[in-house]
């Protein structure tokens, strides 16, 4: 990291919106997923044509957790309920939080048990930069 990043606070760089229930799906009447995913299909074509929309992505149910020093313990997962897996993300380009949620918000998907996670993407590690640039302590 160089010294003029470790002095520069991160600041937003675009929000990330984090689809969880995996098998949303699975509620849909019979003959309805077709209804469903062309009104998805025109929510992403309006991020698009905004050009609000960086990148989407679907994930697979196949996870591994890496942990432990120099990465020892490897565990497969699925790790948690559907309901809350991660199913996919979006990253997307707003002015503020409050653009990215009601974004978010109009992703017709959530009639159908989709909920979402919107994080804010930084420029930096806010962590990192917290501790390069507390004060020294004194001694006493």
């Amino acid at each position: 990291m160089s010294t003029a990043t470790a002095n520069t606070p991160p600041h937003a760089t675009g929000y990330l919106l984090l689809f969880r229930n995996s098998h949303w799906t699975e509620a849909l009447p019979e003959g309805e997923i077709h209804k469903v995913m062309e009104k998805i299909g025109a929510w992403f074509d309006r991020l698009s044509a905004s050009g609000k929309l960086v990148s989407a992505q679907p994930l697979l149910d196949e996870s591994v957790i890496i942990s432990g020093k120099g990465g020892r313990s490897v565990t497969d997962g699925p790790f948690i309920e559907a309901k809350e897996a991660i199913a996919g993300y979006v990253l997307i380009s707003a002015n503020s939080m409050e653009e990215a949620v009601a974004i978010a918000k109009d992703n017709p998907a959530h009639d159908y048990g989709m909920e979402t996670e919107v994080r804010v993407t930084a420029s930096s590690c806010p962590h990192v930069y917290q501790l390069l640039n507390r004060p020294a302590e004194t001694a006493a």
